[in-house]
């Protein structure tokens, strides 16, 4: 296995992990401290993702102007979910209207993470040395575990939460 396998390998593993996740969190109902525990280890878990994948894979893929499209798009996605999360956060969970949005985060984050490894991951793998496999493998195992240990629920206000 080259290190580019090792790494898209890698952000595959925690893409099952966040599929597992949401179909946790979609089936949970009449526990609100499940739902609770399940959202908050998701946003963590997606949160340092983003992050870490960011610094060692998209900082790297922004350089090769071939990729330089895909990689803006992947990014301002990051930045709808983390937004669409903090609005879920200050979301009542008990509600309707933190389901319907749940559901629409599910489904946007399913796309967003499909798209990367259908589409992305194999253009930037052909375009990657062997010393730039390395160097994104050892990055994102180091931020992640980082940005995971500092990873936070931020809801917004309740009062600015979306409709």
């Amino acid at each position: 296995m080259t290190q580019a396998e090792a790494i898209f390998d890698r952000l595959k593993e925690d893409h099952d992990k966040h599929r597992d996740l949401l179909d946790k969190i979609e089936n949970t109902s009449g526990d609100p401290a499940e739902r609770k525990e399940l959202f908050e280890t998701f946003t963590k878990e997606v949160k340092s993702h983003a992050a870490a994948e960011e610094q060692a894979v998209y900082s790297t893929m922004l350089r090769k102007p071939e990729t330089t499209d895909e990689t803006r798009h992947s990014v301002a996605e990051h930045h709808e979910l983390d937004e669409a999360l903090n609005d879920l956060a200050a979301t009542d969970m008990s509600s309707n209207a933190w389901l319907q949005k749940f559901k629409q985060v599910k489904h946007d984050y399913l796309h967003h993470i499909e798209e990367e490894e259908d589409d992305h991951f194999p253009d930037f793998e052909e375009k990657l040395s062997s010393g730039e496999e390395r160097e994104m493998t050892e990055i994102f195992n180091r931020r992640k575990n980082a940005e995971k240990a500092q990873a936070e629920v931020t809801p917004e206000a309740f009062e600015d939460a979306k409709d």
